[in-house]
């Protein structure tokens, strides 16, 4: 064969070669977007979570402000629908009082919509004396 046969015989190929190649990007660059955007829900939680558990756990303050505390965290980063589950209790860890602030979420495909990953995330500050 010579090369003029070749080069027509591999006309078009290039567009098969892209498209199959496509297949296999796309759904990898998608799910790395996706592990991506949980993690960064989940770091926000984390934090929103342990910043009101600071506020909840002064002496000056109670569970309530630390819930509001969390929410105002979470409303500033997030959308507010991240901040409908926020709850706060007193508990012991090693012995010690502490306040505990629980934060859960559900992250939604690629923040637009859909089924999602639920996300929980939890803070804990040692309870000052009074």
């Amino acid at each position: 064969m010579t090369r003029r046969t070749l080069s027509a015989r591999q006309r078009g190929s290039a567009v098969v070669d892209f498209a199959l190649v496509l297949l296999v990007l796309v759904p990898l660059f998608f799910g790395i977007l996706q592990v991506s955007l949980v993690l960064f829900v989940r770091n926000t939680l984390a934090s929103a979570a342990a910043e009101g558990a600071r506020v909840a756990a002064s002496a000056d303050r109670d569970l309530p402000a630390g819930i509001a505390r969390t929410r105002e965290e979470l409303r500033g980063v997030l959308a507010a629908r991240y901040a409908d589950d926020v709850r706060a209790a007193t508990v012991m860890i090693d012995g010690v009082a502490a306040v505990e602030v629980t934060v859960s979420a559900s992250v939604p495909a690629l923040g637009l919509g859909g089924p999602g990953v639920r996300v929980t995330a939890r803070g804990h500050a040692v309870q000052e004396a009074p």
